[in-house]
């Protein structure tokens, strides 16, 4: 079972292929049930303080969605919220649609949630359709083309090393990365897939659009 967890934020629609399957849950954080809604999406869980919600919007949830309402004031974010909840449900897997753009904070703060997916042995991927992102550490994992034009590597330690990447335009091979010397940024998959590993370090490897 996967957790689909609906962040607020805009969102480019057109390239956001992830949808839920039909034993996965669906969790909004907050206003990400808008964004749920304009996908077509069926909430289970809705999260927040709900002051991104207005009467309205409230009023037209579903009987069968379970409110789980917390105060403003609180130690997390209504995302850190979502993915607790996915992860206390038993998710083998987490889609985060949202989360990125609008305030530089709250972005920083979902990409640190990544990595703490990820340290529970649980692997995720966020997407707001403009860029798409994972986390792996010593690990990992083959990104198939699509309609994502560049593929970067990020490293987030002071330095990864053992850094592989295949089927790009700029392959690397056993490459040493810092996170203070960012450089394998806008590479581009020129085959069906890119197959990228790191052996020691985290890194994020990220899709985004053209524009």
């Amino acid at each position: 079972m996967r957790a689909f967890i609906y962040t607020g934020g805009s969102l480019c629609t057109e390239n956001i292929t992830e949808y839920p399957e039909a034993d996965d849950i669906c969790i909004a954080a907050d206003s990400g049930y808008k964004n749920a809604e304009k996908l077509g999406v069926k909430i289970n869980i809705l999260v927040g303080d709900f002051d991104s919600l207005d009467g309205a919007s409230l009023d037209g949830v579903s009987k069968d969605t379970e409110l789980v309402r917390v105060p403003a004031e609180k130690d997390f974010t209504d995302t850190q919220l979502a993915v607790k909840i996915a992860l206390e449900k038993g998710a083998k897997g987490i889609v985060i649609i949202g989360g990125l753009g609008g305030r530089l904070d709250h972005t920083l703060s979902n990409l640190a949630i990544l990595q703490k997916i990820y340290s529970g042995g649980v692997r995720a991927v966020m997407t707001d359709g403009h860029n798409r992102i994972r986390y792996i550490k010593n690990s990992s994992d083959i990104i198939s083309r699509s309609k994502f034009k560049y593929l970067s590597v990020i490293a987030c330690d002071e330095k990864v090393k053992g850094v592989e990447i295949d089927g790009c335009k700029y392959p690397l091979k056993n490459a040493t990365l810092s996170s203070l010397d960012q450089y394998a940024v806008s590479n581009e998959i020129l085959k069906n897939c890119a197959f990228v590993s790191v052996k020691k370090g985290g890194i994020y490897i990220i899709e985004s659009c053209d524009a």
